[in-house]
Formats: C-alpha cells, sequence, structure tokens
C-alpha cells in the first residue's frame, strides 16, 4: 500500500512539475494595415519564441473595429490610431498607450477621384467622401473640412473600410477618399492629392497611430510587455538605421506586404513617409512622456475635444494622461 501510494504521489508531483511546459498562455493581438518594420517581427514570431505565448494575430480594419473588439474582451493588445485612442479612454476604457508605432507624418492623405470634379478642399461639397470612421484619416479629413469652411453634413461622408473604399473607388461611386496605404497607392493612380496628412499636421492637428494594452494584461503579464517593447524599438532601429538597405532585404518587404496586404513594390515609398520614434524619443514629452503637457496626451485631448464638437463623442476624458504610460519603454532601457 505505501508503495503505492509513494507511486502515485511520484505521478502527480511529475504531472505537476510539467504543467508550465503544456499551460502555455495565449493572448489576442490586433493589427490593421499599416507599414511599419513591426511587421516583421509578427513575421519571424520573435516574440512568441521569447516568451513563450501563443499570440492569435487578428486583422481589422479600422481603429473603431479594433476598439469595440477591445471592449468585448476578446482582444488584449491593438494597433489603434490616436483619434481612435481618445475615443476608447474617453468612452471609459481601461486601456494604455505604451508605445507609438508610427509618427504618420504624411503617410496618409485626401485624393479626389479623376472625373470627380474636385479640385480643391471647398469642391466636396456635395461630393461622397470615404474613409474609415474613429480613424485618424476620418479626423482630419473633417478638421480639413472645417478649415475649408464645410460642416461634416455639407458632404456625405461615408464610413468605409480601406478594401470597401479600394471597391468603390474602382466603380466610381465614391469622389474622394481620405485613407493610408496600402490603398492610398492605388486611388493615386487615377486621382489627384489636395492635401496630406503632414499638411495637416501643419495646420496644428498631427496624428500618430499606437499601441495600446489593457491595463489588466499589462499587470499580469510585465515580462511579456518588456520583450514586447524590446522588439519594437529594435526592429524601428533597424530601419531607421538604413532605411534602403532594410526594404532592400526581399525577406523584410515580403513579410510587410503579405501583413498589410500591399504589393512588394509600394512598400519602401509606404514606409518612407511615416516616422518611428526611437525608444529614448518615447519615452519624452515628444510623445509618451510629459504628463498632461506631454505630445501624444496633448494630441488625444485635442481630438476628443474635436470629435465632441462634431457630435462624434459625447464626453471627453478628464485627464487623458492616466491612460498614457511609460512605464514599459523605461524598464525596456
Amino acid at each position: 500500500m505505501k508503495r503505492l501510494l509513494a507511486g502515485l504521489l511520484f505521478v502527480a508531483a511529475t504531472v505537476m512539475a510539467a504543467a508550465p511546459a503544456w499551460a502555455q498562455k495565449t493572448v489576442t493581438f490586433a493589427y490593421q494595415d499599416m507599414m511599419n518594420p513591426w511587421r516583421w517581427v509578427q513575421q519571424s514570431q520573435e516574440i512568441e519564441k521569447a516568451t513563450g505565448f501563443k499570440i492569435n494575430w487578428r486583422q481589422f480594419g479600422g481603429g473603431g473595429d479594433v476598439i469595440r473588439a477591445m471592449a468585448s474582451g476578446d482582444v488584449q493588445l491593438g494597433e489603434v490610431g490616436s483619434t481612435g485612442i481618445a475615443t476608447a479612454i474617453s468612452q471609459g476604457m481601461d486601456v494604455d498607450l505604451f508605445w507609438i508605432l508610427e509618427d504618420i507624418a504624411g503617410a496618409e492623405a485626401l485624393v479626389a477621384r479623376n472625373g470627380s470634379g474636385v479640385n480643391t478642399i471647398a469642391d466636396l461639397k456635395g461630393k461622397k467622401i470615404g474613409t474609415p470612421f474613429v480613424s485618424t484619416s476620418h479626423f482630419q479629413l473633417l478638421y480639413a473640412m472645417q478649415q475649408a469652411g464645410l460642416k461634416a453634413t455639407d458632404a456625405q461622408v461615408l464610413n468605409m473600410r480601406p478594401p470597401e473604399i479600394a471597391a468603390a473607388w474602382g466603380r466610381g461611386d465614391i469622389d474622394a477618399t481620405f485613407i493610408w496605404d496600402p490603398v492610398l497607392s492605388n486611388v493615386k493612380k487615377t486621382g489627384k492629392v489636395l492635401m496630406t496628412s503632414g499638411d495637416i499636421c501643419k495646420k496644428g492637428a498631427c496624428t500618430f497611430d499606437g499601441l495600446i494594452v489593457t491595463k489588466k494584461f499589462a499587470k499580469e503579464n510585465p515580462e511579456f510587455m518588456v520583450v514586447l517593447v524590446k522588439a519594437l524599438a529594435k526592429a524601428d532601429a533597424d530601419y531607421r538605421g538604413n532605411p534602403k538597405a532594410w526594404t532592400g532585404d526581399p525577406a523584410k518587404v515580403a513579410a510587410v506586404a503579405k501583413w498589410s496586404g500591399a504589393k512588394p513594390e509600394d512598400v519602401p515609398d509606404a514606409m518612407a513617409l511615416y516616422g518611428f520614434p526611437s525608444l529614448q524619443e518615447q519615452g519624452s514629452p515628444a510623445w509618451l512622456g510629459g504628463g498632461a503637457n506631454g505630445a501624444a496626451t496633448k494630441a488625444l485631448a485635442q481630438q476628443a475635444n474635436f470629435l465632441k464638437d462634431q457630435g462624434r463623442l459625447t464626453s471627453v476624458a478628464p485627464d487623458f494622461s492616466k491612460n498614457v504610460t511609460t512605464e514599459w519603454v523605461t524598464k525596456a532601457q
């Protein structure tokens, strides 16, 4: 009997010791179709190898879709434009902005279709314009219209995901679009650029794409967060160090094209339109640092207040700095 009990205890102890090997943690990560060095990290499975996590990668057509998925609890980390982040925080979502994926700079643009009769922003009156709602493009479209003396209701602004914009453009169903690559590269071929996101930034409305995480996941998985940020920083640094060499690597270009749905030949020029802040810049007041006076926090507040004035938000968060963190950037240094 004693031998039997000893044997059972040995088996139980063996199973318990082996538990970590099969009790694999899983996280769902929402991504979109922007072109950036981060796509190479996704392709190489660097995070999975370093952490042992299984990552469920889910692609979404816009920031609005991402924040809805995160609000439902289905997604723990996601790529969202600054306008979507401002919306999520204003709606009370318990998330943190922890990384600037890209400074959008001149990477998004308002393009009018050839033959639409639109040559200036004022010409958009009464026209059909496609853009993903709650996106940075949506915000900048409304801002550009306001600067030109137009209200949102002066045109038919349609909520369309990037693939829907491409299809509608091809059919001639819309007159203009404010969008990013890879769709932007396609519509430029049969359209006229009226204004870029860089032009609008110079007028005082700058945008960025960021990574957000639920506070619960970050608190429970600090090691994962540090590994993630280190990988992001390294990928961006490799690209910044020699963009031509980076986009001259067929494997890296293929990865960006695969994850974004772009054509490989469009990748180098599209990536060159973005800015990718360094690890040190991320933690400075130029981006995530600086509390209420930090650039990211002020941009979120500006965009949320603008959307409220436009009737797109019912309320604005009183303090966006509570949802902008430098914790993981600091720990990754």
